[in-house]
């Protein structure tokens, strides 16, 4: 059976505290054999090592989410550092720069939207440098921010690689991304009817250029869209993949395979 990594998911997230064990167990029976759990700030990133320690088909990214700058410290540089030191920890991440809830948006004024992004900014740099200095490559998010985030990236692109995940931009941006010799990886959005720029993205990306991932618990691929995603479900968005590319199963299997093990050298 072809097997696949789903290569983001949030196993340390409160959805999977019932049934973590048939959560592994099913994604392994599916041929989803290797797991990425990503942290969000540095208590998530620990939990994520804990998982990579007991499950042994899981491994761990360590990082801090955009999304949770305001409550980051001024410096996470050297907790992360000794987080990266574990074997099985395979990236710097998730990391990035994300506007969508900007202070601005629900009350707050433009000085408070600057120096939340500023706060972005540093943090983003502080895990990029991080990254360079460990060996590793970064997951980076990007949420109605992609622009600055290429630029903050830019400077880096001859020290590392990152992978844009969930990626929703349009094939121009994929361009961008692939030009930096960076990676995109795609969620279940690509089975979503509304999602036509997503598979144009898809379509226009070489084979060997992605990855794929769940994000889960969020963004099951139809025909489980609206319930809890699972990481058994790569085997679903899989399907429609290699429908857009016209490859077998078996070619994307190994594709994406070496892509994510070229990626995240540690992955074993």
């Amino acid at each position: 059976m072809p097997t696949f990594i789903d290569t983001h998911a949030h196993l340390t997230f409160p959805d999977f505290t019932g049934d973590l064990p048939e959560v592994v167990e099913r994604a392994a029976a599916a041929g989803v054999d290797r797991i990425i759990s990503i942290g969000t700030d540095l208590d998530s990133s620990r939990q994520a090592i804990e998982l990579a320690e007991r499950f042994p088909g899981v491994f761990a990214a360590v990082g801090w989410h955009p999304g949770h700058a305001e409550e980051a410290p001024d410096t996470i540089r050297e907790p992360l550092l000794e987080l990266a030191r574990h074997p099985k920890v395979v990236a710097i991440g998730e990391c990035g720069i994300d506007y969508y809830r900007l202070p601005s948006k629900n009350g707050g004024t433009a000085d408070n939207d600057a120096r939340l992004k500023e706060k972005q900014r540093r943090l983003f740099v502080e895990q990029l440098e991080v990254a360079a200095e460990t060996g590793l490559n970064v997951v980076v998010h990007t949420r109605d921010s992609f622009e600055d985030a290429v630029a903050i990236l830019e400077p880096f692109s001859t020290r590392l690689r990152a992978v844009f995940h969930c990626f929703v931009g349009t094939p121009a941006e994929v361009k961008r991304v692939l030009d930096l010799g960076s990676l995109v990886s795609f969620t279940g959005i690509a089975t979503f009817k509304n999602a036509a720029t997503v598979r144009e993205s898809l379509a226009s990306t070489p084979l060997d250029r992605f990855m794929l991932e769940t994000d889960c618990p969020y963004l099951a691929p139809v025909p489980f869209r609206g319930k809890r995603c699972e990481p058994a479900y790569v085997r679903d968005l899989a399907a429609m993949v290699a429908g857009v590319h016209g490859c077998s199963i078996e070619t994307l299997s190994e594709a994406t395979n070496q892509t994510a093990r070229l990626f995240f050298p540690r992955l074993r």
